[in-house]
């Protein structure tokens, strides 16, 4: 069941030109919109990608599809796209939102960190796992996190076992819109696609273990949790076209024994990632 949108809080930064809303189930949400610049496909995307990093158990923010009428956008004079020198209203209908970590008026987020605050995050040995689910679904994007504090449980599930309380850095990863290749709905595999420019967050990669306990998840997940991801997404995200949604997922189901291949590659590369993978 979708939530509603019933307040318009700002504009956000970034290529699909997305909306920080209020719906009405009291939390924010990052909204992007069916007429976003990137295509109607990065909602699927998005839904999708969600559903795959929950399986994963890597970190990543609650998912909802949420409605957004003409009477919000009607009396919202932020909510726009700009096509060029043009500027057209948001779509109305049903959105793909990420909701916000908490209240955008309290909890500082961040898109960066210096080194020495990253040092900090207590999760960071996910941003190994994301590679191995960045080389899965061919993102063709960087990778992008935000960071904030948080409970370290709620974003790192081992640390539930010792202090479950603890409060501290997190990280959490974002914006899967450019997952499959974007609207193309093909896999493409650069070697260093996926890879954060952050050197050392990979010096504790020496081999195959290292993408443990990620590499097992993928390769063991069942065709079922692929379906029951797509059954949620309106047919006007994949623009009617089922055909091309059960080709898709067909493929990702074949490439999950292809990512240590994947990975190789990465390690291969000119610029190899992994110096310590020896």
């Amino acid at each position: 069941m979708p939530v509603r949108a019933v307040q318009h809080f700002a504009r956000m930064r970034g290529g699909a030109q997305a909306q920080l809303l209020l719906a009405d189930d009291g939390h924010y949400y990052i909204v992007k919109f069916q007429n976003n610049p990137q295509h109607r496909r990065v909602l699927a995307n998005e839904l999708l990608a969600h559903v795959l990093l929950r399986h994963l158990e890597l970190p990543t923010p609650e998912c909802e599809i949420v409605e957004v009428r003409e009477e919000l956008i009607a009396g919202s004079p932020g909510l726009f796209i700009e096509q060029g020198t043009r500027r057209v209203a948001c779509q109305a209908g049903l959105q793909i939102g990420s909701r916000y970590p908490g209240d955008p008026a309290r909890l500082p987020v961040y898109d960066y960190l210096p080194d020495s605050l990253l040092r900090q995050v207590m999760n960071t040995d996910c941003f190994i796992g994301m590679v191995a689910f960045d080389k899965w679904v061919s993102n063709a994007d960087g990778r992008q996190a935000i960071f904030f504090r948080d409970q370290v449980a709620r974003w790192r599930p081992a640390t539930a076992q010792g202090n479950p309380d603890q409060r501290g850095l997190v990280a959490a990863m974002i914006d899967h819109g450019f997952a499959f290749t974007a609207h193309q709905w093909r896999f493409q595999d650069p070697p260093l696609a996926g890879i954060y420019p952050r050197p050392w967050l990979y010096d504790a990669v020496s081999g195959w273990d290292s993408f443990q306990p990620w590499l097992d998840r993928i390769r063991q997940l069942s065709p079922e949790i692929l379906d029951d991801a797509a059954k949620p997404i309106p047919p006007q995200w994949y623009d009617e076209a089922p055909a091309a949604l059960d080709a898709l997922l067909e493929e990702l189901y074949a490439r999950r024994r292809r990512v240590p291949e994947l990975l190789r590659a990465a390690k291969l590369a000119p610029r190899d990632p992994f110096p310590n993978w020896r």
